[in-house]
């Protein structure tokens, strides 16, 4: 009896001091003097996320309740206090102009126990700077333009592969194709072949590992909610306890793929134009070569920033487009004047496609951001991912002490910082009507009039997305043969409005993508 009471009254004390302690977290900004929500314990502000709300509602609402009123709101990620940025100037700061103080995202991963985790998109610090340098000639222009006949072969057989599933309903009132499976298929095939020289013929066959553990990796979460914002809050803890990020088998899958090949190329001195390649050369630097581990974790991201961020947004593209058939009807009439004058989609082909990328990416600009030295970043921009940013929010992490301009506050070291994409992407006085649909907000000279911090679907500065050039090839390659052979319009299983996925922090639609294809 005297072990049962000591234990309640053990357990009684534990949860006194959890309490103490959240009391004190969750008074971290309201200390401050800073504008902000109560928070829900342990959730922070994010509790209505995955059941009632989208990852990015909660953002959405705070900067409208917010914006005009501070630069800055204060914000909780489960028990950790973040700033949410109000103001475009300061976003400007802090992606550009102020870059070295914050220079980090601050996000988890566990190089040692789960290395595919340790990969750009996550390393900070001296390994993220070193990385980033070592695969920025991974993306320039010659590389694409090498890669662009395979990326165009395969949407050939893309095409073929439409054709006999509108086939399917020769005779009907209706071809309803579900488009969000066929295009992934096609992403997977192209980034399979460009990043790990693969033919992964998805396509064809929906089957393969390939595509189904890639599928995987956006859909299978191996921590929940709660999990994850502790995770993030704690990430030595979770070191220590040797707490992994990506599935085991979804690893195991692509440490093997990527092993196999490095060996067969190895073997029988094979040299590709592709990611892997360059990847193999970098592993044989003198004094500074890449691991194995390495090789396969910048592996995995190619392949995760390749994968998802275009099927989505060719997507969510067709979807807008077949709402909207003027805008469709313009796009395909510039497909069609551009491959009359050129008889295929080349480089050049692909660099006349203004109003197409009006649709996807936009037209880019080059800016100048402070550093050490002047740096060029580019700038794109397009309707589609304004009104569907598949990363509605940026973070980054205050590396030292930062005080806000006209004010007295202080950003602190260690203090997680979140931009918020979409909010800014819908507000209206930035983008009035900011529900139509309406690619001219995207001209040259629709683009000089807005502040340069108003579209950040890539990010700003150093750390935007290395991958640019390539998501565009990929997406435009994709909707330009698409256009040219298809004409999408609305079918009785059309969602209108497309509803999002309530449990993904990258932007999805919650289920497939209905539309009727007719055959031009």
């Amino acid at each position: 009896m005297a072990l049962w009471w000591l234990s309640l009254a053990l357990l009684a004390t534990l949860l006194g001091l959890l309490a103490l302690w959240l009391r004190q977290t969750y008074g971290y900004w309201a200390r401050r003097g800073v504008l902000h929500d109560p928070p829900v314990w342990l959730y922070g502000n994010l509790h209505s996320v995955g059941r009632t709300t989208t990852a990015l509602e909660p953002f959405r609402r705070f900067y409208e309740r917010y914006k005009g009123r501070a630069p800055f709101g204060g914000f909780y990620f489960a028990v950790r206090g973040v700033a949410v940025l109000l103001d475009l100037e300061l976003v400007k700061l802090v992606m550009v102009k102020e870059f070295n103080s914050f220079a980090h995202r601050g996000n988890y991963y566990n190089e040692q126990d789960d290395p595919i985790s340790a990969h750009l998109f996550n390393l900070d610090g001296r390994d993220w700077r070193e990385m980033r340098n070592k695969l920025t000639p991974t993306f320039t222009s010659l590389k694409m333009h090498q890669m662009l006949p395979t990326v165009v072969d395969i949407a050939e057989r893309f095409v073929q592969v439409v054709r006999e599933q509108v086939a399917v309903h020769a005779g009907a009132a209706e071809s309803p194709v579900e488009v969000k499976n066929l295009l992934a298929r096609f992403t997977i095939d192209v980034i399979g072949s460009c990043a790990f020289g693969l033919d992964c013929n998805s396509l064809n066959d929906p089957d393969v590992e390939f595509y189904h553990l890639g599928h995987k990796t956006f859909t299978d979460r191996r921590h929940g909610r709660l999990a994850f914002g502790l995770i993030q809050a704690f990430p030595r803890l979770a070191r220590w306890l040797r707490i992994k990020m990506v599935s085991d088998d979804v690893s195991e899958f692509y440490m093997r793929v990527v092993r196999q090949t490095l060996e067969y190329r190895e073997r029988e001195g094979v040299r590709r134009n592709d990611f892997l390649n360059l990847l193999m050369e970098l592993r044989s630097e003198p004094g500074g070569g890449l691991s194995f581990n390495q090789i396969a974790a910048q592996a995995f991201v190619f392949f995760l920033g390749g994968f998802e961020t275009s099927s989505s947004t060719m997507g969510f593209a067709l979807h807008l487009l077949a709402l909207h058939p003027d805008v469709q009807q313009r796009g395909r009439v510039e497909v069609q004047q551009v491959l009359a004058k050129h008889r295929q989609l080349n480089y050049e082909a692909l660099r006349e496609l203004k109003y197409l990328k009006q649709i996807i990416y936009g037209e880019s600009r080059e800016l100048q951001f402070y550093d050490s030295q002047l740096i060029p970043f580019y700038f794109a921009t397009a309707e589609t991912l304004r009104k569907y940013s598949i990363a509605s929010i940026l973070i980054r992490k205050t590396l030292t002490d930062f005080r806000v301009p006209g004010t007295s506050h202080v950003l602190e070291a260690g203090l997680p910082v979140v931009i918020p994409v979409d909010a800014i992407h819908h507000d209206p006085d930035i983008y009035p009507e900011p529900e139509k649909f309406d690619p001219d907000r995207f001209t040259p000279e629709a683009i000089e009039q807005r502040h340069s911090a108003a579209y950040l679907a890539f990010g700003a500065g150093p750390r935007n997305c290395i991958g640019l050039r390539f998501g565009e090839m990929q997406s435009l390659v994709g909707l330009a043969v698409l256009l040219h052979n298809f004409r999408f319009s609305p079918a009785r299983e059309t969602e209108i409005p497309l509803q999002l996925n309530k449990t993904s922090f990258f932007l999805q639609s919650r289920g497939g993508i209905v539309l009727n294809v007719q055959q031009l």
